[in-house]
């Protein structure tokens, strides 16, 4: 503890702005993504928007052009909680860095560990004085002048990088049952995509096809109605039914395939819109801007779980619930949502639309099938979300501790 030096965080590092990208040169697709602050985590870390990205097509200068390990943080308030949050870029030449983003240089790399420092921001003492350094009514920004004037604890060289290795074994176990979630996911879409798309389903062989609304099928094959098969929003809470707390999925905690966050509040404190009731193996979609896909299958969800009523609740009646989990998110289905939608600034389906989506539905005999081999599949990836979760705030109860001297790593 003694070892340890109390600075201005520009003694450690420089900060440098990003790059003035034009609008006019932003695109659905191109060479190089629009790397913003929607990109972090509040706890620090980078996520990949998927169809949300925003791509660029105009000339750029190549030392904006990010390389895998340079380390970041957002420069302006662009959604609650964001500003100040870091990352550390996971690959060379694909992500720009515009000027709502602050490159870190390092000084002296005998001084300062970028790993980190990456967790240093993470710190809430860290976190709260940029934060609280920021101007500006509608966006909150910051400077760079402004960070490097945080006042910082940080220890020798040698201790930084064992800090940083102890947190960066989490962040490494975490990675890695996110990369197995997303092998699982695979092996159920490829399985779906196999025997329900493409026909090449057990038996396939000594089963003639015949016309259908949606073109030639396999014989004893059915065209239904989505409302033929599950139920849409099934029921709902009322002040008089309510238990006295619950735990609350709203329409920013859902991103394509997850929830990521759930938050608990007792009812009379909670979001008006808290009242659709959910339940194990039930289909979340949002109705607003389908295209982003933003759903979830519900696995094991805690009792008194409940949904805004901006999703619409998908519940399996006479289908396993992960087949109707995977004809609900192809992309031939979003496309329906998407089309069907209606409004300009916020484009949206209703329960109605999913209700008369025309899906094609199997014999039960392989629907079972499929339930037999998907559902070991989807508990195996509950259980890696649910690793995931106990490993992160493992990490995050010890970030505050090992930054702060509080954690004697003599013996560690």
């Amino acid at each position: 503890m003694e070892e340890w030096r109390e600075s201005r965080l520009g003694e450690l590092l420089e900060i440098k702005h990003g790059f003035a990208l034009l609008g006019k040169y932003f695109a659905t697709a191109g060479t190089h993504v629009v790397l913003t602050p929607g990109n972090f985590f509040d706890e620090g870390g980078f996520k990949d928007k998927g169809d949300k990205e925003k791509w660029y097509i105009g000339p750029v200068p190549s030392e904006y052009v990010l390389d895998k390990g340079e380390l970041l943080i957002a420069m302006t308030e662009q959604a609650e909680g964001l500003l100040g949050s870091s990352a550390i870029i996971p690959k060379s030449g694909l992500y720009l860095h515009n000027q709502r983003l602050g490159r870190v240089l390092v000084r002296d790399e005998e001084m300062a560990d970028k790993k980190f420092l990456y967790y240093l921001f993470n710190t809430s003492q860290v976190r709260h004085q940029i934060r609280a350094s920021a101007t500006g009514v509608k966006i909150r920004h910051t400077a760079p002048s402004r960070v490097e004037n945080v006042e910082v604890r940080f220890p020798p060289l040698p201790l930084q990088r064992r800090i940083a290795g102890i947190l960066s074994a989490y962040d490494d176990l975490v990675e890695n049952c996110q990369r197995r979630i997303k092998i699982l996911e695979e092996m159920a879409r490829s399985l779906y995509r196999e025997w329900f798309v493409d026909f090449r389903f057990p038996g396939q062989e000594t089963c003639p096809r015949v016309p259908s609304p949606l073109g030639e099928i396999p014989e004893g094959w059915e065209v239904k109605r989505l409302e033929e098969i599950a139920s849409v929003n099934h029921s709902q809470i009322t002040a008089r039914t309510a238990p006295e707390s619950i735990h609350y999925i709203d329409i920013a905690s859902v991103s394509p395939g997850q929830v990521d966050t759930v938050t608990t509040y007792a009812f009379a404190d909670a979001p008006g819109r808290a009242r659709r009731i959910v339940g194990h193996g039930d289909v979340l979609w949002l109705c607003v801007r389908p295209n982003r896909r933003s759903h979830a299958l519900l696995i094991h969800p805690e009792t008194d779980t409940i949904a805004s009523t901006g999703f619409a609740v998908l519940t399996a009646l006479s289908v396993p619930f992960t087949f109707l989990y995977q004809a609900t998110t192809t992309d031939e289905f979003v496309r329906y949502l998407t089309n069907n939608a209606t409004g300009a600034a916020y484009p949206a389906v209703t329960g109605a639309t999913f209700q008369r989506a025309e899906l094609l539905i199997p014999p039960a005999h392989l629907t079972r099938q499929f339930e037999a081999i998907s559902i070991p599949m989807v508990e195996q990836i509950h259980t890696l979300q649910r690793q995931s979760r106990a490993l992160r705030r493992t990490r995050d109860l010890l970030l505050p501790r090992l930054l702060s001297g509080q954690i004697d790593l003599e013996g560690v």
